[in-house]
């Protein structure tokens, strides 16, 4: 199935599965797509997210309520597929959970679920030879982290191991909103560019529209999670849980595009 992007600049919202349902998770994912998200990142609820802020780590602990294994997150997914066939997924995932699986049952059953691309944040290249084969075998790109630290030979091997896109984590540390990004990011993304074919999108701390369009500027993707999820967590009814997150959805997208 794989990523199909455009020669535009893509924007890739962030949201944990089961959060904090999962009828509100699917109806969330409504919003995302009729705001014009061209990429949803779906988070497999994990008991140990060390790569994470305390906004996704919350997020984590609700969502595993609902969703507490990898196979309940992909019937999530398969839910959202049935919803909006076209609109690709990312599985956003740690580890454990495709160990446990297995990694060629694990491909099988997010081919089988729907998923686009799948991101192991804690599964570097140098060790996801079986993982990137299994998923290889089902259609599914695999997606992997590059970061202000990353040398110009591991940045090749990120290249050479990723589809879909190379995801930037803008700065080191979990992940969690910012109010200002690195003064260098324009020259870190151009250096990951130097070293890959494909889209390079950036996450980690992109928080408000105008730090999306800043981004946009030198980023093929901008991707969002915690102040999407942040907003989903203060809302006090459904009503206006997806009233807030359309209008953040609202504002990124207008500084993406911009």
């Amino acid at each position: 199935m794989g990523i199909e992007l455009g020669g535009s600049r893509f924007f890739v919202p962030f949201i944990m599965a089961g959060d904090p349902t999962v009828e509100a998770t699917l109806a969330t994912v409504d919003v995302l797509a009729q705001e014009g998200a061209d990429v949803i990142e779906l988070g497999v609820p994990f008991t140990d997210p060390l790569a994470d802020g305390p906004v996704i780590q919350a997020a984590a602990e609700r969502g595993i309520k609902s969703c507490p294994s990898l196979q309940s997150a992909l019937e999530v997914l398969r839910r959202v597929r049935e919803r909006h066939p076209r609109l690709p997924v990312v599985v956003f995932t740690y580890a454990n959970p495709l160990f446990r699986m297995g990694f060629v049952k694990a491909a099988q059953a997010m081919r089988v679920a729907g998923a686009s691309a799948v991101l192991v944040v804690d599964l570097p290249p140098e060790e996801a030879g079986d993982h990137i084969a299994a998923m290889r075998s089902q259609d599914i790109d695999t997606i992997f982290l590059a970061s202000p630290t990353t040398t110009p030979e591991r940045l090749k091997l990120v290249g050479e191991a990723s589809r879909g896109f190379v995801y930037y984590v803008s700065r080191l540390g979990v992940t969690g909103a910012q109010r200002e990004l690195s003064s260098s990011l324009a020259e870190e993304v151009a250096r990951v560019r130097a070293a890959t074919k494909i889209p390079v999108a950036v996450g980690f701390g992109v928080s408000n529209g105008e730090q999306a369009r800043t981004v946009a500027r030198f980023a093929d993707g901008v991707i969002v999670g915690s102040a999407i999820v942040d907003r989903m967590a203060k809302a006090s009814s459904d009503a206006e849980r997806l009233a807030s997150v359309r209008s953040l959805t609202r504002e990124l997208i207008a500084g993406v595009r911009g």
